[in-house]
């Protein structure tokens, strides 16, 4: 083993998901999880203990996964994480991280934001107010909160994926097809209130949050208002 201790054989093909963590975890280390990264196979090899043909051979292979995007610049190559590849990488993170500190927990800020209004719609559809009641404990108010958030705390919101929530299953009522979510217990404020998450949604900067009440009138809050949530997994 090299003393980068990055798994791999004689042949330097990628044979494990050790070997795809290993090489996501050095390219995002060096920032290609944000803006691409300049390197050729060689320097690449180095870095991870193995030859510049077996460090070519895991770049293809990561390629072909939809896991990095490549592209030719100068004499190196212009190397870039996919989403793929970080929630690869945010999936390990939740493992260690429940072995070691035990329950994951996320805080992070947002602005208050006036959303598409289809959430009273959508919130007094019995298949939900059924479902939110039993699975969450309450008939939620026919409304979401939308929070927008900025870069860094998208990014925290995003190691939910990883994340054990409360399902809500969609269902097909009148004709029409409801997709379901899933629900994480939260604090805005101080004051209980779920964060849900759509399994499609319209937004992608903004996150919704329900609650047994208004929550625009119990913290009280107006738009650009600026909100602290806090997140436990159960």
């Amino acid at each position: 083993m090299p003393a980068t201790g990055v798994p791999h054989d004689t042949s330097g093909r990628p044979r494990a998901r050790g070997d795809t963590l290993a090489v996501l975890k050095l390219l995002a280390l060096a920032g290609a999880d944000e803006t691409p990264v300049l390197l050729t196979s060689r320097e690449l090899g180095e870095r991870l203990g193995v030859s510049q043909q077996a460090a070519d051979r895991y770049l293809v292979a990561l390629e072909k996964k939809g896991l990095l995007s490549r592209a030719l610049a100068q004499r190196r190559q212009r190397l870039l994480l996919t989403p793929a590849a970080m929630d690869l990488l945010r999936s390990e993170y939740h493992g260690y991280h429940r072995i070691f500190e035990g329950p994951a927990r996320v805080s992070f800020s947002g602005q208050v934001a006036s959303g598409l209004g289809e959430g009273r719609y959508y919130l007094s559809q019995p298949g939900y107010v059924v479902q939110f009641t039993e699975r969450l404990g309450y008939a939620p108010y026919p409304g979401t909160l939308n929070v927008r958030l900025n870069t860094r705390s998208l990014r925290k919101v995003a190691l939910l994926d990883s994340w054990t929530g409360i399902r809500i299953d969609g269902f097909h009522a009148s004709g029409r097809t409801f997709g379901g979510a899933t629900c994480f217990p939260a604090k805005m404020n101080g004051r209980s209130c779920h964060l849900i998450h759509p399994d499609r949604s319209h937004y992608k900067d903004v996150v919704e949050f329900v609650a047994a009440e208004c929550l625009r009138e119990a913290l009280p809050v107006r738009d650009d208002d600026v909100v602290e949530v806090d997140i436990e997994e159960k």
